[in-house]
Parts: C-alpha cells; sequence; structure tokens
C-alpha cells in the first residue's frame, strides 16, 4: 500500500494530544498522518558541529518521524536567514523588513538537498510525497534532480505575495521554476491563487486553463486552493476535558459581570498585535462608561525568538500593555492581560469557550486555524462572537464574522462594541453558519481533496536534470 511521506520544517510530536497547539501546519500535518499513516520528515530542531545528519527514525502506530539535525550555519542562514527574513517578510508584504542576503539562499538551497537526500535514502516507488511550505519550495526540484519520479505535491501554508512585491526577490524566476518539480501545488484561498496567476500571466506570459493546469518548462503543474481547517469534532471533544474545565473556571471567576475579549497569536508582526492594542486602547478611550465592563486577554505564544525583529516586537507589546493598564486600570480591574506563554489544546478549549468574544485580527495570514477553533469551541447555547480581519484567509469562508480592518483603530474599536452588545439570538445564528462552514470544510475534506487530486492527475513528464538549475 502506498505510503504518504510528509515533509515540513520541523517534525512535531503527533502522539501527544496538545502536540499541535504551536501552529496550523503541526495540527494538519499530526491530522492527515494519524488518519493515513507514513513518514513525517523534518529538522529535529538539534545543530550539529558536523554539518547536517542523517535521519533519525522513530516509530508509533502507523506513524514514523524522521528527523535530521542540521548544522548550526544551516539553522542561523536557512531557517533564521532566508525562511524568515526573506520569504516570511517578503510573502507578507513587509518589504521594509525583508533581508535579501544571497548566503541565506545557498544555504537555504542545501538544506533542501540535505532534505532530498534523506528522502531518497527510504522513498519506495509508490510512495505519495506532501511537501510543506516555504522553507522548502526548491525540495520538489531536488528531488527530481535525484531521479524521484513520486507523485509530489506542495502546500503553501502562507500567503503568496503580490506580484509587484514578489519580484523584488532576486531569485524570484528561479523560485517559480522549482515549484514546477512537483505536480500539485496548493495555496490557502483564492486570493492567493490569483497572486500566482497573475504572475505567470504578467511575467511569463502564460495563463492557466481552465481546470488550473500550467504548461512550462517542460512540465504541467496543476495550481489549486485548498482552505485548511480544523476537525471541529476533535475541538468539541476537547473542551469537555479536565484541562478545559479547569481553564474555563479560571477565566471566569471573578468575572461573572465582565465582558472577557481574548486574543490568541504567536507574537508575530503578521499578526497585528500592536495593532490590536491600538484599538483596544481606543475603545477604552472612546467608550469610557464600559471601563470595568470588558477586559482583554491576550495570549502571545513565543516565536522565533533568535530573529531580532521578534525580539523588538515583544519588548514593545510589553511596554504598551503597561502603559494601557497604567492608564485606564483600577485596583479592582485590570483591562489588559497579556500572557506570553504556549498552552495546551484542551486547556485553550476551555479558554476560547469562557470568552465572549475573540479578536483574530491579522495583518495579513494564510489562514488563521485559532478563528475556527474559537467557533468550534463555543457553547451553541450561548456562543461568542467572533470579529475577524478581513486580512485572515479564514474571511473568505467565515463570512459571518465580524469583519474588522485592523488598520483602523476607530473600526475596530466600534467592533467591540458590537460584539459586547450583541443578543443572544443574533450571535447563535452567526455561530451556527460558520459552525456548519467549518464541518463540512474539516480539516479530513481539505487533507482527501488535496491528496485526490495530487493521486489523479495525469503524470507529468519528469525533466532531464539538465532543466534542474540552482539559484
Amino acid at each position: 500500500m502506498p505510503r504518504l511521506i510528509v515533509v515540513s520544517n520541523r517534525v512535531a510530536d503527533i502522539h501527544s494530544s496538545n502536540a499541535a497547539s504551536s501552529g496550523g501546519l503541526a495540527m494538519a500535518m499530526a491530522g492527515a498522518l494519524k488518519e493515513e499513516g507514513g513518514v513525517w520528515l523534518g529538522w529535529s530542531g538539534e545543530t550539529s558541529d558536523d554539518g547536517d545528519g542523517p535521519p533519525q527514525f522513530s516509530t508509533v502506530d502507523n506513524v514514523t518521524l524522521a528527523k535530521i539535525d542540521l548544522s548550526r550555519q544551516h539553522v542561523e542562514e536557512y531557517y533564521n536567514g532566508y525562511a524568515n527574513r526573506t520569504l516570511w517578510p517578503l510573502f507578507h508584504h513587509r518589504t521594509d523588513l525583508t533581508s535579501y542576503e544571497q548566503s541565506f539562499s545557498e544555504s537555504y538551497l542545501d538544506v533542501n538537498r540535505t532534505f532530498a537526500q534523506a528522502i531518497r535514502s527510504f522513498v519506495k516507488p509508490d510512495d505519495v510525497i506532501w511537501v510543506q511550505d516555504y522553507h522548502l519550495i526548491p525540495l520538489g526540484r531536488e528531488l527530481r534532480a535525484l531521479g524521484i519520479d513520486n507523485r509530489i505535491g506542495f502546500f503553501l501554508h502562507i500567503p503568496w505575495p503580490a506580484r509587484e512585491l514578489f519580484v523584488t526577490l532576486p531569485q524570484h524566476s528561479d523560485l517559480v521554476w522549482s515549484l514546477f518539480g512537483y505536480d500539485l501545488v496548493g495555496f490557502q484561498t483564492e486570493k492567493d491563487l490569483t497572486a500566482f496567476r497573475d504572475y505567470f500571466q504578467t511575467e511569463l506570459k502564460t495563463q492557466q486553463d481552465d481546470e488550473g493546469l500550467i504548461d512550462l518548462f517542460g512540465r504541467r503543474l496543476l495550481a489549486r486552493s485548498y482552505p485548511i481547517s480544523i476537525n471541529p469534532s476533535e475541538m468539541a471533544e476537547l473542551s469537555n476535558t479536565e484541562a478545559a474545565a479547569n481553564s474555563f473556571r479560571r477565566m471566569r471567576e471573578g468575572n461573572e459581570e465582565c465582558k472577557i475579549l481574548l486574543g490568541v497569536d504567536r507574537i508575530d508582526y503578521s499578526k497585528g498585535l500592536p495593532n490590536k492594542f491600538a484599538a483596544y486602547n481606543r475603545f477604552l478611550e472612546r467608550f469610557p462608561e464600559r471601563r470595568g465592563t470588558a477586559k482583554l486577554l491576550q495570549i502571545g505564544q513565543p516565536s522565533r525568538s533568535l530573529v531580532e525583529e521578534y525580539q523588538d516586537l515583544g519588548e514593545e507589546l510589553m511596554a504598551e500593555a503597561g502603559r494601557i493598564n497604567g492608564r485606564f486600570g483600577r485596583l479592582d480591574w485590570t483591562p489588559l492581560s497579556y500572557h506570553t506563554q504556549s498552552y495546551g489544546r484542551d486547556a485553550l478549549a476551555g479558554i476560547y469557550r469562557a470568552a465572549d468574544a475573540c479578536l483574530v485580527t491579522p495583518l495579513r495570514d494564510g489562514m488563521n486555524l485559532v478563528a475556527k477553533e474559537f467557533v468550534a469551541a463555543q457553547d451553541p447555547a450561548d456562543p461568542g462572537v467572533l470579529l475577524l480581519s478581513r486580512f485572515a484567509g479564514a474571511a473568505e469562508q467565515l463570512t459571518e464574522a465580524v469583519f474588522v480592518n485592523p488598520y483602523d483603530k476607530e473600526q475596530t474599536a466600534e467592533a467591540i462594541v458590537q460584539a459586547i452588545d450583541m443578543p443572544l439570538d443574533e450571535r447563535q445564528d452567526r455561530w451556527r453558519a460558520m459552525f456548519d462552514t467549518i464541518s463540512r470544510s474539516s480539516l479530513t475534506a481539505w487533507k482527501n481533496n488535496f491528496m485526490a487530486d495530487l493521486k489523479n492527475e495525469d503524470r507529468p513528464e519528469t525533466p532531464d536534470r539538465a532543466e534542474i538549475y540552482a539559484f
């Protein structure tokens, strides 16, 4: 029986019920592999002084984890460098934070070759390979260069950038060429797919056909959107655990007369946390009668702490939280509680359910599964309100949320009032529609749709090695 080989930058401990709490990719892959079985390969998180190491295997039930140690130089230049100081900010439209250092791109290719060689050491002819995210865009091309003819798909978990910004990357054409090592490329939203098509139409004068196929460089590539999701029944089950009950109780104790506004985000500039704090500050300024009747609990999960921009952001948020509390706080009321720690998904389920509203306000996001988790965790009899940035990928699906423009603090402040005052019947109607949406487009459906397209499309011809070139 064909195996599924998942490849991503990091490998999560999918045998823990809370392993996926750190991000959408980990949650998605954990769910797919538990259902499908197979191998998950990625960086171990450990560094080596002797260069990149061979994969180390461990197997539990039907899933094998294959972890690779990377050299210190590659961690600094591939991960902290090209992935998180070049591609991440660029794809999130932050050219002001984008580094174009050439050595970063060289290490980026080196690590992708390391991963390709590791896969060659254990891949079987019928295996299906599914590569995840921006860290590994060239991996399909490197696998083809090693003679691997398996079906290979790629899914991008972050937004695809607007063409005008993408072409600022010196290697933009080579990066796009790399994608033709794959049989199928998936994006989160139709908006991302449109931006991808715009690059081909404008830069390469090439159109997709009606099926989403692009013929170029001697290969045929299928590009489609596959909105990633969660399995809502799993979140509902987590809401009934002891950990969820404990976090729910702790959230509500002493807050019976106070509306709880919740934020759950990685500490990342794409998440718009300074904008959220500014909007909440404006809410307290404009509506003084609301002081003492609402409070914001912001959970900021640490992220990429070795990257300077993230260190600066963490310090900025701490200072701003202190300023808001110093200005508006009272002995019996703290307007903003800011916690920089991670929580397991079972504890988060209780936190979601205890909140009266959740502010999901990224400046730019691939999908944002927190929005979907919040909806799934709600009590149908008394659901909270989702305030959702129009720039989150989830906005294409969760159309019954209260939409906000995170750049507009006045409008966001007014939306907070709308959420606090929303009558029960409207909250129930909005929640029911959103829950139906995520139930129809579950994580399982996402995985099945992508895999069906990857396995069933006509096999494109594999290019000659001469067509595979480096940056």
